[in-house]
């Protein structure tokens, strides 16, 4: 096992294009980190420079307390599983697993050893002399899997390994693959463009755009206190709800007013967050998770409150999924463009709300929304960062 670091670490190709920008990042021994983001983010081009597959045009990169910049893929001692199983078809179960150890002369007796040891920590044992083409993907994916495993590396590196794979079987996976890498205690680096499984497989995880780290914490700190408007747009599912609103002193408290409808951030959460005070009379934009709305009576003037026409139901099972129109006159609700990333694209006048299942609510309706003030997120409208500190 061993820790990684990387320290003012740049990638930039001849034509001048910058995939990794001055990254500073320290994945801890045994941690498994998941480095998530849409294409093009750099996070496979990190992973790829650890494994020794690309060149590091700045800073340092460093494993087990050596510095790896110049070092060879084979002496690295890190093993990698790819988004393609890069199984031989022509070997069985067995021949597959141990191909890395047999290629380096260990001894048979050895090999066999760590073969069915393997093997059985990924529940292999009675596949052993099936080929790759009589595995189902999921079996198959866990053979690549055993390759890297068998050979007890430093660290193991996973480029997108469950892409290839259904969603019923994705599911089964993550849990394996979070299982084994705790059994192991094996520094792993994992790269995804699914929030999903970064959520649910990390230790902590790390948000990439554009070369440039975002931000790096736990699961639930990216959720709860997300650093820009960047990380709160891609962290969650359904994606968050953003609406642009300037922020005005009223008696008793701040409010964030967003045409017809104001969110009025009492004492305590002045307190929690006292940024809040140095950014009245600013244009910002709040965010509020769809899973955190409320349905309640309608009522006009109510503070914290938002009443639109319900159109259109995704009915999940035990959720419902409301797209709800909030129009009005006033230029801060208007839709804009969307980039494609969830970093800022306004919601409103449409806005998307977590129901319960059993509540009946049609196309048509009007419903009314009530959201708790210290589950609103709010932002610079101009850095895009959190407005906490």
């Amino acid at each position: 096992m061993a820790d990684i670091i990387f320290d003012g670490i740049g990638k930039r190709y001849p034509d001048g294009y910058a995939a990794i920008a001055n990254l500073d990042l320290h994945i801890r021994d045994g941690e498994f980190l998941v480095l998530v983001g849409p294409s093009g983010c750099g996070k496979s081009t990190a992973l790829r420079m650890i494994a020794g597959l690309e060149d590091i045009t700045d800073g340092r990169l460093i494993i087990d307390g050596v510095i790896a910049n110049n070092l060879a893929p084979r002496d690295r001692d890190i093993a990698m599983v790819f988004q393609s199983y890069a199984l031989y078809p022509h070997l069985d179960v067995e021949e597959n697993i141990g191909f890395g150890l047999r290629v380096r002369g260990v001894d048979k007796q050895v090999l066999a050893k760590k073969v069915r040891e393997t093997a059985e920590l990924l529940e292999l044992s009675e596949h052993l002399k099936r080929k790759p083409g009589q595995l189902s993907g999921g079996q198959r994916q866990r053979v690549a899997m055993g390759r890297a495993l068998v050979r007890d590396p430093k660290a193991f590196l996973m480029d997108e390994p469950l892409s290839n794979l259904d969603a019923r079987l994705r599911g089964q996976m993550r849990t394996e693959i979070a299982r084994l890498q705790k059994l192991t205690g094996v520094t792993t680096v994992y790269v995804t463009h699914d929030q999903v499984e970064a959520m649910t497989m990390g230790d902590r995880v790390a948000v990439m755009r554009h070369g440039v780290l975002q931000q790096l914490d736990t699961p639930r700190a990216l959720y709860d206190t997300p650093a820009n408007l960047f990380v709160a747009g891609f962290i969650g599912a359904p994606s968050m709800n953003f609406m642009a609103a300037d922020l005005v002193a009223v008696e008793d408290g701040i409010e964030a007013r967003l045409g017809p409808f104001g969110f009025v951030f009492g004492a305590g959460d002045r307190v929690r967050r006292p940024g809040l005070n140095r950014s009245i009379g600013d244009r910002v934009i709040l965010g509020i998770r769809p899973e955190m709305f409320t349905p309640v009576a309608h009522a006009e003037s109510a503070a914290n409150t938002v009443t639109g026409e319900v159109v259109f139901v995704e009915d999940l099972g035990a959720t419902l999924l409301a797209h709800i129109d909030i129009g009005s006159a006033d230029d801060s609700l208007r839709e804009i463009g969307h980039d494609g990333e969830g970093d800022g694209a306004l919601s409103a006048p449409r806005l998307r709300a977590v129901l319960d299942g059993q509540m009946q609510i049609r196309a048509g309706e009007t419903i009314t929304l009530a959201v708790n003030a210290g589950n609103i997120h709010v932002f610079n409208a101009q850095t895009e960062k959190a407005i906490r500190d």
